[in-house]
Parts: C-alpha cells; structure tokens; sequence
C-alpha cells in the first residue's frame, strides 16, 4: 500500500466488501419513501432478509433524467407524498442498524440545495457508505469527492458501453468504492433482453481499473442476474423491484414477491462462487 506524507491512504469500505466476497454481491435499490415511509421501511426490511449485501436507496428527485417510467412514477408519488433527502437519510440508518451496508443514488442538485459538506456528514451519521450520482461527470468529481472522502464515503460513478476508451480512463481515474456500469443504453428499466456487448465492456473497463465493478440497468429476471453476476463484481436490480411494488395488490404481496425473487437471485450468486474456476 502507497503511503502519502506519512499517512495510509483511507481503504474503501464499499471495495473491502466486493473483495472479501466469494461470490458477486446482490444489491437492490427502492426510491426513498415509496410507496409510503413506513412501506419503504419495511421493503428494505424485505430486502435485508432475503439476503441483500447491499442496500440502495434513492432520493426522490423531480427530474430523474437516468431513470425509467416505472422510477420516475416512483420518485412523483414519493415527492407528493412529502419525502425529503432527510427522510431518504432516515430510512438509511434504519438499514444500517440492521446491520447490512446502505448506498444511496443522488442526482447532483439534490446535494447541491442540501449543501454538500452537510450532505455528506449527514449521509455519514445515518451510515452510507457511498453515492451514487448519475448526473456527476467524471471530471467535475471533485465537486463532491473531497467532502465524502472526509466523512469515509465514496462517491461512485457510472460508466457505459458507449464510452470511448479514453472517457473509460478518466471515470476509473476518479471512481472510487466502485463503478456502476450501466448495462445497456439509455434509461433505467426492466430490459427482457441485456447487451451482447456487455462482456466486452467490461472487458475494456478492466484494463483501467482493478475496482470492483458492479452491473445495474435493465437486470429484470434471475437468468440474467446469473448471467450478469458471471462477468461481473455485483448485480444491481432496481425498475424490475419497483415495478413489483406498483403491481402488488398490497405491500404483505410485494414484499412476498421481491423476497422470493432476491433469494432466487442470491442463490444462484452463490452456485457463481462456489462454482469451480
């Protein structure tokens, strides 16, 4: 390990928990306060039981210009119902203190109008780990990375397979925690269908980086949590969750729904890791 004028560099807590694990890690997300705070609540519950190793959680934001249809409904009807970044930072703890590691997804003017270095001491208070901001370019990371790292958080990310080689290098050279790299273009969604390309992209992603990188966008089945977890550090799945809790008669149903779908898609990450190389 590097030393820099005497001091260790501070070791990443999301990247200790990708590298400590045998198999890829099973993250799924739900927007904060959706569809009620207590239901939130108790989704993330849900999803902590059924073997989350990362929690996402997301910020309802007016203007989600990276999410999908079934997100967006999602982020209006938490909004109307009164959910603020610091509600999202309660249900955080409320995860944390269950024991399992928490990340939210933030759009960028969220934690400009919260105010970045309070932003992120709270966000460290309720125990995140690390953000994820869809809107941040690779080289205005800066903005945020010196208040996070100050509390031990990391600002994570993301990466398409539309990058050229060179946008490649510069999103490793400001990543930290790891990279998100979305699955397939455009916005979030369940996708019935992911890239062909998505191992080449990953592929050309490696050669800049040895952080962990973890797959989201479109993953919408446990076939392709398989599929995806085979060349990649985690699988993140998020419109396909949501879509549950929209379509669910009642929250007992979508909480029956999503816990079995997680234990399925955590088992078959599992058979990945004991799998023999």
């Amino acid at each position: 390990m590097q030393v820099l004028n005497g001091e260790e560099p501070r070791v990443s807590r999301l990247t200790d928990l990708f590298r400590k694990s045998k198999r890829p890690l099973l993250i799924p997300y739900m927007t904060g306060g959706y569809p009620s705070f207590r239901g939130c609540g108790e989704l993330l519950a849900a999803f902590v039981e059924a073997g989350a190793d990362i929690v996402e959680l997301g910020i309802p934001f007016s203007d989600p210009l990276a999410d999908g249809p079934v997100i967006q409904a999602a982020s209006t009807a938490a909004l109307g119902a009164g959910t603020r970044p610091r509600d999202v930072l309660r249900l955080a703890l409320e995860v944390s203190e269950a024991g399992c590691p928490v990340i939210l997804l933030s759009y960028l003017n969220t934690i400009l109008a919260y105010g970045i270095e309070e932003f992120f001491a709270d966000a460290a208070q309720s125990g995140v780990m690390g953000v994820v901001v869809p809107d941040l370019p690779a080289e205005e990371a800066d903005l945020l990375s010196g208040a996070a790292k100050g509390e031990g958080i990391d600002v994570v990310l993301l990466a398409a397979p539309t990058s050229t080689e060179a946008r490649l290098k510069q999103i490793a050279a400001s990543a930290s925690g790891f990279i998100y790299c979305v699955s397939t273009t455009g916005v979030t969604g369940a996708r019935r269908i992911l890239r062909a390309d998505l191992p080449d992209f990953l592929a050309r992603l490696r050669k800049f980086t040895d952080l962990p990188l973890a797959v989201g966008f479109g993953v919408s089945s446990v076939e392709q949590v398989r599929a995806v977890g085979a060349i990649s550090d985690g699988v993140i799945i998020g419109s396909a969750l949501v879509q549950m809790v929209a379509k669910a008669g009642n929250l007992a149903d979508a909480k029956r729904e999503i816990g079995a779908f997680l234990r399925a898609a955590g088992s078959e990450l599992a058979r990945l890791g004991s799998d023999p190389v």
